[in-house]
């Protein structure tokens, strides 16, 4: 896809090219405390905290800086991971995954001071995201605020669903959760923020230089590529899907999904009759993901896939959905499209750790957002220098085979069925919304019919009172 001009896209997500020059090849020999293999949010962002922390550090890419899902995301910085609450909950328990949790808001604090950097200027920043129900919880709205507000210590809110159609202008929600301290960026510019500054701390960057080879014997261990060899003492493997040669059991315990993303042409004054909300919005379903960018126009991203599609012929699905969701809108105009693969694990959370000695990974942050990345690089490097051991709240986390190209068809058919479900519940939802709306509204006339049955029938009774004492004989007068 063809990136708009900076000056034409400021804030608008993965449409804006705010890329650096192109980095030169690695074509000479090179000893090094740490490679990074990979890139991506994760790959600089461990680049930049090991450099800052007094590490020489080299940066292998085989392809561009931002080539792929990592210089195409949302932008969206919230607490939490891709995996249910309840479901992260019954895997380590409680207290495990409240910890886990709060290294999400430190990953968020993280984000939010790079951004406030002079390297990344313009990152169009705004604050909140809600998260909304496409079906009436009710109670179990409160149980979740329970979690996240003191079991996990989350700021968030409880928003009725009078509140949540006061700023989403459609009948397809119901209750919602805000999250104040979420936020939202320039997603592509954080990418090469990031870039930037890992660069300004020393980190030597090299681009168009696949890994074909690693031997991990010895103390120091060598990384081939097609016209140098690299030496150092530990390495990331901070690629995704495509990672490859370098470690292709990483790259099979990840399920490749394109999820595709659009960005309208300008709305004008119809977006403000649909969407009052700043923030990013998403469901619970997972169907849609949204915000406003440039001021008038939506980023939107719903659907996914695990086969290659041309975005193009995704269009089609995510202007379905915001004719759907918001049916004021009509048809919108796309601008840009573009769906890239995000490596997704088998049980949903990144996988960050010490694989064997010297050779660590960060990977698998596929729906779990960009404060994983920025926690993840914090926490390989201070486990890497052995001054902090949290790295392993990750340890139950382990690498698990994706199952190939039937763990894709699998994962297609389960992704279907959920989306169907999801739609198929909201569908329900707003059914018995409408059910009882009718009923309510059948209770009200009947009622109003009775009391009217009330009144003729005591005007009735009245009315006969009254003939009833003038037929009364009056009696004659006394002597």
């Amino acid at each position: 896809m063809d990136s708009l001009p900076t000056s034409a896209t400021n804030g608008l997500g993965f449409a804006a090219d705010t890329a650096t020059e192109p980095h030169a090849r690695l074509n000479f020999d090179l000893d090094v405390d740490l490679c990074v293999i990979g890139a991506g949010l994760a790959g600089l962002s461990v680049a930049l905290e090991a450099a800052r922390a007094g590490l020489s550090v080299a940066v292998l890419e085989s392809g561009r800086i931002g080539w792929g899902a990592s210089g195409h995301n949302l932008g969206t910085v919230m607490p939490g991971y891709g995996v249910p609450i309840a479901d992260l909950i019954d895997r380590v328990g409680l207290d495990h995954a409240s910890a886990l949790w709060a290294l999400t808001r430190e990953g968020m604090e993280i984000v939010r001071a790079r951004a406030a950097d002079e390297a990344m200027p313009d990152l169009a920043l705004s604050d909140g995201a809600l998260e909304v129900s496409n079906v009436d919880i009710g109670d179990r709205l409160v149980e979740r605020l329970q979690t996240l507000g003191v079991d996990f210590g989350s700021e968030v809110e409880g928003w009725a669903t009078d509140k949540v159609r006061d700023v989403l202008r459609t009948n397809r929600y119901f209750h919602g959760i805000y999250y104040p301290t979420a936020f939202q960026i320039d997603g592509r510019g954080y990418l090469h923020g990031v870039e930037r500054l890992a660069r300004r701390a020393g980190a030597r960057i090299f681009e168009e230089t696949p890994v074909v080879e690693i031997d991990f014997s010895g103390i120091r261990k060598r990384i081939f590529t097609p016209s140098a060899r690299l030496r150092a003492s530990d390495i990331v493997l901070a690629g995704s899907v495509h990672l490859g040669a370098p470690s292709r059991r990483i790259a099979e315990t990840l399920l490749p999904v394109w999820r595709a993303a659009v960005l309208t042409a300008p709305l004008g004054g119809r977006l403000a009759d649909a969407v009052g909300f700043a923030g990013s919005i998403t469901d619970t379903g997972g169907v849609d993901h949204y915000r406003i960018v440039g001021g008038d126009r939506l980023l939107w991203a719903s659907g996914e896939t695990t086969f290659e599609v041309a975005p193009q012929r995704l269009e089609r699905i995510v202007r379905r959905r915001i004719r759907t969701v918001f049916p004021q809108l009509d048809e919108v105009a796309i601008d840009r499209s573009f769906s890239a693969a995000v490596g997704v694990t088998v049980h949903g959370m990144p996988q960050i750790g010490e694989l064997r000695p010297g050779l660590w990974v960060a990977s698998g942050f596929g729906r779990n957002g960009l404060a994983t990345t920025a926690i993840a690089a914090r926490l390989i490097v201070r486990g890497l220098t052995h001054a902090d051991e949290r790295v392993r709240l990750f340890a139950p986390f382990d690498l698990v085979w994706a199952g190939g190209r039937i763990g894709r068809i699998v994962g297609q058919g389960v992704y279907l069925a959920a989306r169907e479900g999801a739609l198929a519940a909201g569908t329900l939802a707003r059914y018995r919304e409408r059910t009882i709306a009718r009923s309510r509204i059948k209770s009200e006339q009947a009622e109003i019919k009775r009391e009217e049955r009330r009144t003729r029938l005591e005007q009735l009774r009245a009315a006969e009172r009254s003939s009833a004492a003038a037929r009364r004989p009056v009696p004659p007068p006394s002597e």
